[in-house]
């Protein structure tokens, strides 16, 4: 026995609840922005993903135009920050909606950190931002896509292995339905089957 979601204008509430607790995980871009006012802004923004890698391109998509868009559409330039298990509490405080001109930073206790290519700055305590120039936006029904080129990118030193950063140091947080939040867990690991290297009955092959 299956229930069947359809959209409607009547009850779009609902359908937006019924997408946002089956498309999951979905990672959070903690968006860094400054007003044409300098106030510097910070929004947990969690439809992100990365639209291009050459030239690389990050996308963030806000649902109705929240002071992030317009700051980014106003100056050109925001920050994408992770969002660590150790600052929870801090990720979810700058999804209150404040005025535009009370700055997230100060309102929650988030440490400011000079960017290198942006005004907008990064958040001092997340261990990756990316630094972006706006490339583009769309609007698509009541959300807006933003797209970014990354200009540059820092991660912090104890979070690599080599040059890769690792996923269990990172411990980056994730959304899920309603007020549900999730964590990397259990890692898994597998590599991509070349073609050339496909067995004759898969099947077989997993048993």
């Amino acid at each position: 026995m299956r229930r069947d979601f359809k959209p409607s204008t009547e009850r779009s509430r609902d359908f937006y609840r019924f997408l946002t607790a089956v498309v999951v995980p979905r990672p959070i871009a903690w968006v860094s922005s400054r007003s044409a006012d300098g106030i510097d802004n910070l929004a947990p923004h969690s439809f992100f993903t990365i639209a291009s890698v050459n030239p690389p391109i990050v996308q963030f998509t806000s649902v109705g135009r929240k002071d992030s868009v317009r700051n980014i559409e106003a100056t050109g330039e925001f920050t994408v920050n992770i969002t660590p298990e150790s600052l929870f509490e801090a990720v979810n405080a700058t999804g209150t909606a404040f005025p535009p001109d009370v700055s997230e930073f100060d309102a929650v206790g988030v440490t400011r950190e000079a960017s290198l290519t942006v005004a907008p700055p990064r958040v001092r305590e997340s261990p990756v931002s990316l630094e972006c120039r706006l490339h583009s936006t769309q609007q698509m029904g009541n959300c807006t896509l933003v797209f970014g080129e990354v200009l540059h990118g820092v991660v912090s030193e104890e979070c690599l292995d080599g040059n890769h950063p690792r996923i269990d140091a990172l411990k980056p947080l994730s959304r899920l339905g309603l007020n549900e939040w999730g964590t990397a867990g259990t890692i898994r690991r597998i590599q991509r089957i070349p073609l050339e290297e496909w067995p004759d009955d898969y099947h077989a092959a997993l048993r």
